[in-house]
């Protein structure tokens, strides 16, 4: 019993010893980690790029979809009015433009006409302004003398002397008079109003060349508005166009980041895309393993959620960075002080078959150190 025992020890040793020498030489001739993921360069977070409600959503995760297929959409009716609006406007520039070009042509034999026309007026206007004066002096002073007359009569209504009717006849014509004598003063004051317009108007007539170019410089402003509202009618239909959410390219509905139809900001994620065939692995190695990792050695892989089955790759590109690199808070050595930390970088691995993976599952990798194909 105790050979057979001391036998089965010694196999043990040899076992546990011929393992770990399997360990351990494995381990030299490869760069080993765990630290590895299914990664793909054709993974798109979608989203509109204009705000609005979101009216339709076609497809649910794990959906396949095509390039091109339309996903979602926002309600673009505001859009839709606001672009109605602002071609109706331009039609109106248009026509105003379309008016002062022939008032243009026509302002050369106009003018004296326009001369003419302009001194009648303003003799005509003078004359209602001469009348409206008077009228309105005339009315001052019944004014005045019907409000002695108002004041009289409510002290004698006030001690039953006169008929109360009497009064507030007085009153109501005082009333009327106050109110004519408004209105006439109003009429006056548009009366000089529009001598002043039409004595404006009348020194533009006189030197066509000057009214000419006027006239030019307003149908310049026009166009110009014009020409911004073309452009805001451009950037319109774009957000129109920007409304419907479009499939990149062939994939798979990996996310649906919102599941009902709500007002969502521009940029807000609604899908995410991917496309299971555009798969590599990526690993963070540890810069003391990188001896003898090239690009071109051979890769085997482990997936955690794929049992019994070796995944083989190739290394594609080493990055030339450590991922600390990039870090958002960088290491401050200013003062002297220095730690000394192990540094990772990137490496990435084509796969050479890709069934049963998934972007982000974790992969056990080992590299083959050697030589490669490119340094």
């Amino acid at each position: 019993m105790k050979k057979i025992g001391l036998i089965i020890i010694i196999l043990m040793i040899v076992f546990f010893g011929y393992k770990g020498y399997e360990y351990l030489s494995f381990r030299r001739a490869n760069a080993v980690s765990d630290a590895g993921f299914v990664k793909s360069d054709s993974l798109s977070v979608l989203n509109f790029k204009v705000d609005g409600k979101v009216d339709t959503l076609l497809y649910k995760e794990g959906d396949s979809v095509k390039k091109g297929d339309l996903l979602a959409t926002i309600d673009a009716k505001d859009f839709i009015v606001a672009t109605k609006k602002v071609e109706n406007s331009i039609i109106s520039l248009q026509n105003r433009i379309d008016s002062l070009k022939i008032k243009q042509k026509k302002v050369a034999k106009d003018i004296d006409i326009s001369n003419i026309i302009a001194q009648n007026d303003i003799g005509a206007y003078k004359s209602k302004i001469i009348s409206l004066k008077l009228s309105i002096k005339s009315n001052q002073t019944k004014l005045r003398q019907l409000q002695k007359d108002t004041y009289r009569l409510k002290k004698l209504s006030s001690k039953k002397l006169i008929a109360k009717d009497k009064y507030e006849k007085s009153a109501t014509a005082l009333k009327s008079l106050r109110e004519k004598l408004l209105a006439q003063e109003e009429e006056l004051n548009a009366a000089k109003f529009q001598l002043q317009n039409i004595k404006e108007k009348l020194n533009l007539t006189k030197n066509s060349k000057l009214n000419l170019k006027e006239i030019d410089k307003n149908i310049q402003a026009l166009i110009f508005q014009k020409k911004a509202l073309l452009e805001t009618l451009k950037e319109l239909k774009l957000k129109i166009s920007y409304c419907k959410l479009f499939a990149p390219f062939d994939g798979v509905i990996a996310k649906k980041f919102i599941n009902d139809k709500r007002v969502v900001a521009s940029g807000y994620p609604i899908y995410a895309l991917v496309d299971p065939k555009d798969l590599h692995a990526e690993v963070l190695l540890s810069e003391k393993k990188l001896h003898g990792i090239k690009v071109g050695n051979s890769v085997e892989i482990d997936a955690d959620a794929i049992k019994d089955k070796k995944f083989k790759g190739v290394v594609e590109s080493i990055l030339p960075a450590s991922a600390s690199t990039f870090s958002l808070v960088p290491r401050d050595i200013a003062s002297g002080e220095f730690t000394k930390l192990d540094q990772r970088f990137v490496v990435r691995i084509k796969l050479k078959e890709i069934k049963g993976l998934r972007v982000g599952m974790s992969l056990n990798i080992a590299i083959k150190r050697g030589k490669g194909g490119e340094e």
